[in-house]
């Protein structure tokens, strides 16, 4: 199946969810909570096909407007030039798409613990920890997460040992899951006099955060065994 028969299923299964979610007698059962649950997973889908199908249909307008032979030289001109920009764009369209269609992960929509640390490198790889760093927190702000430093470990120059923080909000561990691994960088680093290029490496973990179970053990499957230690006395009994 090609990609667009793809979209266009996806664009069907969507209408039917609007269909379904009016026709409901009942959005305060469990089956409507899923079915909108659904819908609001497909929503920034059908956005992105859009966006696509977009650029596509104004491709098209384009490429007629240029096999004009009567066509105005100025106005094919900046015909050429705006077609240009959409073919840049594109080839960015589809493959954001196929990411998003991608089957979902379980614990896509959980909130993460995200920790960097400094690897092989000395002062640049703690410098290039707190780039890291640095950079996920701004991503987070540009994402609208909330992002809450947990412990920080610093050197002298503001070079990071360690790093870590809770990052909450829609998407977090979709979005952040695959930046789990080593991470490499060559440049010269501030900390180099004769300008050399240097390479330093920083790990970086991202780990789901579980959410909250409410386990409740019942006396009836408990077992508790007592224990009471024999002998003479002294300290090997008060030990055992």
């Amino acid at each position: 199946m090609n990609l667009d028969d793809k979209l266009d299923r996806v664009v069907a299964h969507y209408q039917d969810l609007q269909g379904l979610l009016a026709d409901h007698d009942d959005p305060s059962s469990g089956n409507y909570a899923r079915l909108m649950k659904e819908y609001a997973d497909l929503s920034p889908v059908v956005e992105q096909i859009e966006a696509l199908r977009r650029v596509e249909r104004e491709l098209a307008g384009l490429d007629e407007m240029l096999e004009d032979p009567e066509q105005d030289p100025e106005v094919c001109a900046l015909a050429e030039e705006e077609r240009a920009q959409l073919r840049e764009r594109l080839p960015g369209l589809e493959r954001t798409l196929r990411v998003m269609l991608l089957p979902k992960d379980e614990a896509d929509d959980l909130n993460v613990i995200l920790e960097v640390r400094a690897g092989t490198g000395g002062e640049e790889a703690g410098l290039f920890a707190h780039d890291l760093f640095r950079m996920y927190q701004r991503y987070a702000e540009l994402k609208g997460w909330r992002f809450e430093p947990i412990g920080v470990s610093e050197s002298g120059i503001g070079a990071y040992k360690e790093a870590s923080a809770a990052i909450s909000g829609k998407g977090v561990f979709a979005r952040l899951k695959f930046e789990s691994g080593v991470h490499r960088v060559q440049r010269v680093p501030v900390t180099e006099s004769s300008g050399r290029i240097h390479t330093s490496a920083a790990t970086v973990a991202v780990l789901a955060e579980p959410e909250e179970v409410d386990v409740q053990v019942e006396e009836k499957d408990l077992r508790i065994d007592t224990y009471r230690s024999q002998g003479a006395g002294g300290q090997h009994v008060n030990t055992t």
